[in-house]
């Protein structure tokens, strides 16, 4: 069963993206802040569930939810800083969107949120100063599988999901050879065949091994 907060009496937001994995197409990001009270029976990781589910889901999630946000980071944006930092940008601007903000931010996976270094911000939209205090003074705490612990995060990559499937399955139509309306851009062997067939396109993430 998932757990409804990491903190409790808090305004917290979960955060997860989906997408690192692919070829082609956006890294997508959401965050989501639950209300202290709420039910939904079928929530989980996304990975977890199946496409039906989701969509079910979805609107469910917006509804309830006390603020929610989603972002796509564009496949030039992943080539310049990396997938790793494209994912984790996506999601800080995420959390920059969300109307009330956070008090406390869980993130799913091993990485903090915010670099102790620095934020890539050189390419896509440029942090502002205030900015990027603002999102260095939200606390945060990273969760290993967290989108299977925490309602939250669940909710996120039930967004993130859904999003980016929707984006996928818009561009599919201009470039349907690869079949994006079904591998979402993943490297199946469908899709690499297709690259060997036809080439790359704007949408594929050129700074990949497999392209």
């Amino acid at each position: 069963m998932l757990s409804p907060f990491f903190l409790t009496n808090h305004l917290e937001s979960g955060t997860d993206e989906a997408g690192r994995g692919c070829l082609a197409g956006p890294v997508t990001a959401a965050a989501v802040i639950l209300p202290k009270e709420f039910e939904l029976t079928l929530l989980n990781d996304s990975k977890l569930l199946s496409e039906k589910t989701r969509e079910k889901l979805k609107p469910c999630i917006e509804e309830i939810a006390v603020s929610f946000a989603v972002t796509h980071i564009e496949s030039n944006i992943i080539d310049e800083i990396n997938i790793l930092n494209a994912s984790l940008k996506a999601m800080q601007e995420c959390i920059l969107k969300l109307n009330p903000l956070p008090i406390h931010i869980i993130v799913d996976g091993n990485r903090p949120l915010i670099s102790k270094n620095s934020f890539k911000n050189t390419i896509g939209k440029i942090f502002t100063n205030n900015e990027m205090e603002l999102l260095c003074s939200i606390p945060s705490t990273s969760i290993i599988k967290g989108d299977s612990k925490y309602s939250s995060i669940a909710a996120a990559s039930v967004l993130a999901k859904t999003y980016r499937d929707e984006y996928m399955d818009t561009i599919h139509e201009e470039f349907p050879m690869y079949n994006w309306k079904q591998n979402k851009g993943y490297p199946t062997k469908e899709h690499r065949e297709a690259i060997q067939k036809y080439g790359v396109t704007k949408y594929h993430r050129m700074s990949f091994k497999m392209i």
